[in-house]
């Protein structure tokens, strides 16, 4: 169930912010193979202007990945879709976010109706997208944490699925530990040079691994800074 955003007139956006820039920007994703209509109509309702700094606006809904500050980015929508498209595989509940960053991509899970728990290791970056969750009205909807993305969120799970939003060189066995059983694990993996994106299905004998797609993600990075 989609949930309800508050959109004040800076979060409606107008010219190259505009909902009709939305639609272009989701007709495009359909048409480059996003099939989900949930994820779709999230990728619509949540303004991603806002979770741009204000020089970057008016390229919000390009489909392209877009600075954000301390060396981190706002991944490219397509990328979005495709990882939560591929989350939603077995109709998770809790879903557990390693890398914060903007905010967007949490915002897009609550948008869907996602119990929402995120983690974000630098502080600037946490408090910014706290802000932006309070002025969608999603911050009841979103639990997040400053700590280390590594290690996950061991206290609060085990979660139905888990998306990463930075590359391994593998995947980090701790967050597959907190990963519910038949529960879906999605994460870019790979060097800085080569990446692919994963998606892994937690079973009772193993796991079961799809590669998804060719990607390029910041760096998952070790301890926290302010």
């Amino acid at each position: 169930m989609m949930a309800r955003l508050h959109l004040q007139p800076q979060a409606v956006g107008v010219g190259m912010t505009s909902q009709r820039v939305r639609d272009r920007l989701v007709e495009r994703l359909r048409a480059d193979g996003i099939r989900d209509e949930n994820v779709l109509n999230a990728i619509r309702t949540v303004p991603r202007h806002l979770f741009v700094d204000e020089a970057f606006a008016t390229r919000a809904y390009d489909d392209s990945a877009l600075p954000i500050g301390h060396g981190q980015t706002i991944s490219q929508p397509w990328v979005v879709a495709r990882m939560t498209e591929a989350l939603l595989q077995n109709a998770p509940k809790k879903v557990l976010e390693v890398g914060t960053g903007s905010g967007y991509q949490a915002a897009v899970l609550a948008a869907l109706g996602l119990e929402v728990h995120t983690v974000e290791r630098i502080g600037d970056l946490l408090r910014q997208a706290r802000k932006r969750f309070r002025t969608l009205g999603l911050n009841e909807k979103i639990r997040s944490k400053h700590d280390d993305g590594r290690i996950g969120w061991p206290g609060n799970g085990p979660f139905d699925a888990i998306i990463v939003t930075a590359a391994a060189p593998a995947l980090v066995a701790q967050l597959v530990d907190q990963l519910a059983i038949g529960g879906v694990l999605v994460a870019p993996v790979g060097s800085a040079s080569e990446q692919k994106l994963l998606q892994l299905v937690r079973r009772e004998q193993g796991v079961e691994e799809t590669t998804l797609a060719a990607v390029a993600f910041v760096p998952l990075l070790s301890g926290t800074q302010d």
